[in-house]
């Protein structure tokens, strides 16, 4: 891991977004973050103050007054970067943030480059890599669960599973180690039993892990979710009510829809990306023809897919034709039936034992809730979505558990064929080295330099 190492110049970013605002905060951190405030700073003595109190005064530039301010004073080590950091809380406007920032830059800071107030954060050892990336994911969550599985990670349960993982290996591969130094006496102090039983539970935890990152995916991408059906269903008419507004055309002449079109609602904290596409039928019209390939493309992409049809107009030996052409691969799927005011009682009896199956009437509204209920089951049906369960959202993670989980099919391959200490060490190392990754215990500057980039500047 590279050393903890305060930096020598101080750096400065705006730390809230650009543009108009009731205020803005511009942020610094390092050596000479205190001292260069306190050069333009007319108020108290800012280097004699305790850290975490707040000061009020103005900045000046000369005898100018640039803005009047709030100083936050943050003395190092007791701060983000560990680093002496002062947040300047300013009028939210772009000239007045333009000009303070070009003071302090004269006044010996630079800019700081995209996420490296996080990046000495990590380097000093204020929390551990994934938790560092657990930052961003935090700042991008915009659903109770995508928040809820980024605060966990960034406060450290997911750090903690995969050092508890470590140690284990790391004590294994100490006693191997031990054994090549008396390898003239022939002696093992590893018993090959245990550590055969620790590879066979560290798999099965990976093998956990490595399967949440399909749901972890889903929470931060959104779950594609499917609207199919014959032509005239009403699978647009459905997506606005969804949505809450008129992102497709509806007409009552089929085919109307003739390429997917696609937005995202937040539904009980989940992102759903919906996709409504052209009608399902066979048609001599190139441009239709090609929309109704797509969706079956769709299809095949799909989380989750809502079949929608009309009750009104179809049979249950009908729906249920149409859905073995489908040929869905293992997708879960509701089926719902549409244009329930338009129904009759007969007709809504004969759907009455029907699976998966939702009555609405997508042009009034009416059980749009029920639907949505219907789409939380079936996600919550498929993973558990809540309680202490760690779920891998980052693919460099993902990655790395499945070199891992490889390297560890590699260990129990040499057991079983009574392979020497020296490469059993080499490959329990391979282990070490890729869980060392995920938590930056093994790390590059190239690395660093992928992660922290991909922040946005003052983080």
């Amino acid at each position: 891991m590279i050393p903890s190492i305060l930096s020598k110049d101080t750096i400065v970013a705006l730390a809230t977004a650009a543009g108009h605002g009731a205020i803005a905060i511009i942020r610094l951190s390092g050596p000479e973050a205190i001292s260069i405030v306190q050069g333009v700073f007319k108020g108290k003595n800012l280097q004699k103050q305790a850290s975490h109190t707040l000061h009020f005064g103005t900045i000046r530039d000369g005898e100018k007054i640039l803005d009047e301010v709030v100083i936050s004073l943050f003395k190092g080590p007791s701060s983000y970067t560990k680093e002496d950091v002062v947040e300047v809380s300013c009028h939210g406007s772009p000239y007045i943030t333009e000009q303070l920032l070009k003071l302090f830059l004269r006044q010996g800071a630079r800019l700081a480059e995209p996420g490296e107030f996080t990046k000495r954060a990590f380097l000093n050892g204020q929390f551990d890599l994934a938790q560092a990336e657990a930052v961003a994911d935090l700042i991008a969550s915009d659903s109770a669960l995508t928040h809820q599985v980024a605060m966990k990670q960034m406060r450290g349960g997911f750090s903690q599973e995969i050092k508890a993982l470590r140690a284990q290996l790391i004590h294994f591969a100490s006693m191997i180690e031990l054994e090549l130094d008396f390898s003239e006496e022939d002696v093992e102090f590893a018993d090959r039993d245990a550590l055969r039983r620790l590879i066979t539970t560290l798999q099965r935890l990976i093998a956990d892990l490595l399967q949440s990152f399909e749901m972890g995916n889903v929470l931060k991408n959104g779950v594609p979710t499917v609207i199919a059906g014959k032509p005239n269903a009403g699978k647009s008419t459905l997506l606005n009510a969804l949505l809450n507004e008129e992102k497709a055309i509806v007409s009552d002449i089929p085919g109307t829809t003739r390429d997917v079109i696609e937005d995202e609602a937040n539904i009980g904290g989940i992102r759903f990306r919906f996709i409504d596409t052209a009608g399902l039928r066979d048609t001599l019209d190139k441009v239709e023809a090609i929309g109704v390939a797509r969706t079956k493309e769709q299809l095949r992409k799909a989380a989750l897919v809502l079949y929608l049809f009309d009750l009104s107009t179809t049979s249950p030996a009908q729906v249920q034709e149409e859905l073995d052409a489908l040929e869905l691969p293992q997708v879960p799927y509701l089926l719902l039936g549409n244009k329930k005011d338009l129904a009759s009682p007969a007709q809504l009896a004969a759907f009455s034992d029907g699976e998966n199956m939702v009555f609405l009437s997508a042009g009034t509204k009416e059980g749009l809730e029920e639907l949505k209920q219907a789409l939380l089951d079936q996600v919550h049906a498929n993973e558990a979505m809540t309680g202490d369960r760690t779920i891998v959202t980052n693919l460099r993670h993902f990655q790395s558990l499945k070199k891992t989980d490889d390297a560890l099919l590699e260990v129990l391959q040499g057991l079983a064929s009574g392979l020497t200490g020296d490469w059993l060490a080499a490959d329990i190392r391979r282990c070490l080295f890729y869980l060392g990754e995920i938590t930056g215990e093994i790390t590059t500057d190239d690395l660093l330099d992928n992660i922290f980039t991909k922040f946005c500047i003052g983080k």
